[in-house]
């Protein structure tokens, strides 16, 4: 267990270094911040002045050890339109923004798992193709337009669905059946738990897709949360504030992912065999 989880932790480390080497490099390829941050008409020398105080003047492989070094003890410099530093502009912002995707998460989970349970133990029924035509829908219409929650509702029931199906067809739930066990009990009790085990990674994976997804719908409904600043930032090429928000986002990402992963590993204990 401890190989795995140091397994794990080396290989979150890994993906963090290389979101925050991908995602410094193409920062750059938006354009010079001093023709938008400087006046127009601005002399060649004070572009060299402002690219000399912020130092883009250095070669970007310096700019960005001197990026790596700073972010490791929480600093990612300052915002070039703010005049601030960037880590506490985005915390400020990370509420809404987790306000937004775990609201969506949660409402998703509790209206899926019912749902998809009872298009499984309907099969073929109307509530089946009720549930199955909305999770169609959900998965059809895109999210700018739908808003975040309801996709993500539409694949957790065909999610739960599809594995509650395969649950009730399993042994354990032919033997409890042929026990005299309410219908209710059989499935609350014994094949609901296993189902949900899948839903795990699936949630994990997801977390992130919601979080790239709110950067679309905080930008179109204007939701104050780090989506929007983000943009905000990319558009006036504030370098800063673009590169730490990726950042504290990716690792948001891979640790949530981790944690999902030990879960899992709890919950199932023949991964800790394997």
């Amino acid at each position: 267990m401890r190989r795995y989880i140091a397994a794990r932790l080396a290989t979150a480390a890994l993906v963090i270094l290389g979101v925050s080497i991908v995602s410094f490099f193409l920062t750059f390829l938006t354009g010079d911040p001093a023709e938008i941050m400087l006046p127009p008409g601005a002399t060649a020398a004070q572009i060299a002045k402002f690219r000399a105080e912020w130092g883009f003047d250095d070669p970007l492989a310096v700019q960005y050890w001197r990026f790596l070094k700073r972010a490791v003890h929480g600093d990612f410099g300052v915002s070039l339109r703010h005049g601030q530093p960037s880590l506490p502009l985005i915390a400020a912002r990370l509420p809404a923004t987790f306000q937004l995707t775990v609201t969506a998460m949660l409402l998703a989970i509790a209206l899926a798992v019912p749902l998809g349970v009872l298009a499984a133990t309907h099969r073929g029924g109307p509530v089946d193709l009720l549930a199955m035509g909305v999770a169609l829908v959900g998965q059809s219409v895109p999210n700018f337009w739908l808003a975040i929650m309801i996709n993500l509702l539409a694949l957790l029931t065909r999610l739960v669905r599809s594995t509650m199906i395969e649950m009730l067809s399993e042994d354990y739930v032919r033997t409890a059946r042929a026990k005299g066990l309410r219908e209710l009990f059989v499935t609350s009790r014994h094949a609901l738990p296993n189902a949900l085990i899948p839903l795990v990674t699936v949630i994990g994976l997801q977390f992130g897709y919601i979080l790239g997804g709110a950067v679309v719908i905080e930008t179109i409904f204007t939701w104050p949360g780090v989506g929007l600043f983000t943009i905000q930032a990319i558009l006036n090429r504030d370098y800063p504030v673009v590169q730490a928000s990726v950042f504290i986002l990716a690792t948001a990402v891979v640790l949530i992912n981790l944690a999902v992963d030990l879960l899992y590993v709890w919950l199932d204990p023949r991964i800790r065999v394997a």
